[in-house]
């Protein structure tokens, strides 16, 4: 499978990260690129850079403001003083409930909490660019796809589906998946298909093609009752206006076992169909893995080889977008599984 990894991931390279309260040592790592890129090269994948410019695909996702203000975060806070080049911003104020967010205020840690959902997205000094050219990855793998590929794999981080069409949150800066979708969109498929199958929610390509029924969205996630993103992902969001009806969320309880997760793809696999999109984005997090160390279900590298080739029943034009994945070690056989049970059953 033709996989477009991004060159620039390693700059986005935060230290640490809050967690349930503690500074801890950040989660989302360029090791978790590293061995996935690992397993790809030894299992013979045709490796990329990016070839396609996501700038078209960028604006129609998200605001100008934010995309403005990701790409000049870092030289607003160096200017702050210079030794926070040796500091990592966090938000500490959100324009919540009655609180205005149409005016950007002049200070900046005001102005990281305007465009965050929480403060688990750590920024670096090279975070604006790794996020952009992951933007790039994945617009190059839709282009790839379009033009005749039966699938390609979008190999990027920091990961992208919890990034809405003005915040970021839980890692993510950039929604490469909804990238993706509407590339496939521009290049003329009548109706995509987003799958979500990490184990958090991603609320924020939800919220960017909630009113829309030219991108159906699904996702298979722990309930947010006790998960995170929490305000998001319950299984009465549909859509509204025109896009009511092409929501789908199938919230599971932490614990579920594959019975109940496989039980869930299908209802997800069958709603695919009835809407019949001709494109197909998975955003394919891995933390579903049962030795993941911030999730609760419990997939085995067996079970994503039954996952890859249910996707590839389904007969799709396929972009897969790498999302979460915290056992960073096993992500690459992880994602290897995926990718192999699909290529083996649509060899067939």
């Amino acid at each position: 499978m033709l996989t477009f990894h991004n060159p620039m991931h390693h700059l986005h390279a935060p230290v640490h990260e809050f967690f349930r309260g503690e500074k801890v040592a950040c989660f989302e790592t360029p090791a978790r690129a590293e061995f996935v890129l690992a397993a790809l090269q030894a299992a013979g994948h045709e490796l990329r850079e990016p070839d396609q410019d996501a700038a078209s695909a960028l604006a129609q996702i998200h605001s100008e403001r934010y995309l403005d203000f990701l790409r000049t975060a870092w030289p607003q806070w160096i200017a702050l003083d210079p030794q926070n080049e040796q500091r990592q911003p966090f938000p500490s104020v959100w324009p919540v409930r009655s609180l205005r967010s149409d005016v950007e205020p002049e200070n900046f840690v005001a102005r990281l909490g305007l465009y965050s959902m929480d403060n688990g997205s750590p920024l670096a000094s090279g975070t604006w660019a790794a996020a952009r050219a992951g933007a790039d990855a994945a617009a190059s793998a839709a282009h790839s796809v379009m033009a005749g590929a039966r699938a390609a794999f979008c190999l990027s981080r920091p990961p992208g589906h919890h990034a809405g069409h003005d915040f970021m949150g839980g890692y993510c800066f950039i929604n490469n998946a909804a990238i993706a979708a509407q590339t496939m969109r521009n290049l003329e498929a009548d109706r995509v298909a987003v799958l979500d199958v990490d184990y958090h929610h991603g609320n924020g390509t939800q919220s960017i093609f909630y009113e829309r029924d030219d991108v159906f969205f699904a996702s298979i996630h722990g309930d947010p009752l006790t998960e995170y993103p929490f305000y998001l992902g319950h299984a009465d969001e549909t859509g509204v206006g025109d896009g009511a009806g092409y929501n789908l969320n199938l919230p599971l309880p932490a614990g579920s076992d594959a019975a109940a997760w496989f039980a869930a793809l299908e209802r997800a696999c069958k709603a695919i169909g009835y809407v019949h999109a001709d494109a197909l984005v998975v955003s394919l997090g891995l933390d579903t893995f049962e030795g993941d160390p911030i999730s609760q279900f419990s997939l085995t590298a067996g079970d994503f080889d039954r996952l890859g080739t249910r996707l590839a029943a389904l007969g799709l034009p396929t972009v897969f977008v790498l999302e979460g994945g915290y056992a960073a070690a096993e992500l690459g056989d992880n994602a290897q599984h995926v990718l192999r049970g699909f290529e083996n059953c649509a060899a067939k």
